[in-house]
C-alpha cells in the first residue's frame, strides 16, 4: 500500500518525509515543524481531501451511476474509501502535500504582513498546484475501484471532462 496506515487503518496519503522532500529549506528554518506535528497535519489534510471529493459533483454523479438505490439523494452518497483508490497514488500524495502546505504548514510560519515573503509566495504556488492536481484527478476519473475487487475495470472509470471534437 502506497499510503500511510497505522495497522490496517488509513491515516494519510503522505508522510513527513514526503513533505520534507518537496521543501527541505522550510523545515530547516522552522524547527517547530517536527515530524509528529507534520504527520498530524497530513492526516487532517487527508481527511479534508476525502471530504472535498465526497462533496464534489463528480463524486455524486459517479455514485448515482453505479448505485441506483441512492435515488439521486445526495445525503446517501457514501464516503470515499481510501482503500479503494487503486491508481494515481503519486497524485494523491502530491495533493495531500500541496493541501497541507497551503492550509496548515505555511500559514503557521508565514508573515502575512509582508506580501513578498517567501512563505506567502509558496502558499500561492501550492494552492495553484493543488487546484490543478485536483481538477486533473477528477477529470481523469480512473483511480477508484468501485466494487473493491482489486481491478479498476472500464465501467468503473468516469471521465470528468471529455474533449468534444468534430470529426469530418
Amino acid at each position: 500500500m502506497a499510503f500511510n496506515y497505522a495497522d490496517s487503518e488509513f491515516v494519510s496519503f503522505a508522510v513527513y518525509a514526503d513533505v520534507v522532500q518537496r521543501d527541505a529549506r522550510l523545515f530547516e528554518a522552522n524547527e517547530v515543524l517536527n515530524e509528529s506535528y507534520v504527520n498530524q497535519l497530513l492526516a487532517k489534510s487527508s481527511q479534508r481531501l476525502l471530504s472535498k471529493i465526497k462533496a464534489d459533483d463528480w463524486w455524486r454523479a459517479y455514485q448515482f451511476e453505479r448505485n441506483p438505490s441512492l435515488n439521486g439523494d445526495a445525503r446517501l452518497v457514501p464516503n470515499v474509501n481510501p482503500d479503494n483508490i487503486d491508481a494515481r497514488h503519486e497524485e494523491f500524495i502530491a495533493l495531500n502535500i500541496a493541501h497541507c502546505l497551503t492550509e496548515y504548514i505555511l500559514p503557521a510560519v508565514a508573515d502575512f504582513g509582508n506580501e513578498t515573503s517567501a512563505e506567502v509566495q509558496k502558499i500561492k504556488h501550492w494552492k495553484e498546484a493543488f487546484d490543478d492536481g485536483y481538477r486533473e484527478l477528477l477529470e481523469a476519473g480512473d483511480w477508484y475501484d468501485f466494487n473493491a475487487d482489486g481491478v479498476i475495470s472500464t465501467n468503473e472509470k468516469k471521465v470528468g471532462k471529455a474533449n468534444l471534437v468534430r470529426i469530418r
